[in-house]
């Protein structure tokens, strides 16, 4: 039997050592090869004004504080279905109510894969762009959004045309939108897969 500094070499495998585990626990997640390095970024901005408490992980108490903040008072059956959303699901402990970094990517990459194209997305906009200045007014916008296909809610349409994407005249800016999302599936089907 011979010891080296990773361990003996007899026939029987010693346990990992510390450096192994915490090599293997550093492994990128598969959700970080979906986005480019300045969308993690700005997805781990928006996650830690989330995270309150700073702790790397959105608890009930942190999704309690920002809704508060927003004038929300969440109910009990929205903070459930919120942190139930995480992958894995439901939670089986309930001292383990909390999303990481990691699934909150994980949440992000699953929602904006649903989404369509950025040239779609452009080009739906632009069918209400007269002027072809990259802004629709709003009321427009709401008139369509609750009367034609899948037709959203006034709480849906006030979470859309109330942010920082509407201006004072009363007008939404689809393109500064899109370009946020930063959906772009054509560029992603185009790319070569990866060499393994």
């Amino acid at each position: 039997m011979m010891n080296t500094r990773y361990g003996s070499l007899s026939g029987t495998l010693s346990p990992p050592s510390k450096l192994a585990k915490s090599r293997s626990r550093r492994e990128p997640s598969g959700v970080f090869t979906l986005f480019q390095p300045a969308q993690i970024q700005q997805f781990k901005e928006a996650f830690s004004l989330v995270d309150q408490d700073g702790d790397g992980m959105v608890t009930e108490a942190d999704l309690k504080s920002i809704f508060t903040s927003l004038g929300i008072t969440p109910s009990r059956h929205m903070m459930d279905s919120l942190l139930n959303a995480r992958p894995g699901g439901e939670i089986a402990d309930p001292h383990d109510k909390g999303v990481n970094f990691t699934m909150f990517l994980t949440m992000m990459g699953e929602h904006l894969l649903e989404l369509d194209g950025e040239q779609d997305l452009l080009e739906a906009f632009e069918c209400f762009d007269e002027n072809d200045e990259g802004k629709v007014k709003c009321e427009e916008l709401r008139k369509w959004l609750s009367e034609v296909g899948d037709r959203m809610d006034n709480q849906e349409m006030d979470r859309l045309l109330k942010g920082p994407f509407t201006d004072r005249q009363g007008y939404f800016n689809y393109r500064e939108w899109v370009k946020v999302l930063r959906v772009n599936v054509e560029e992603e089907e185009q790319k070569p897969p990866a060499k393994r």
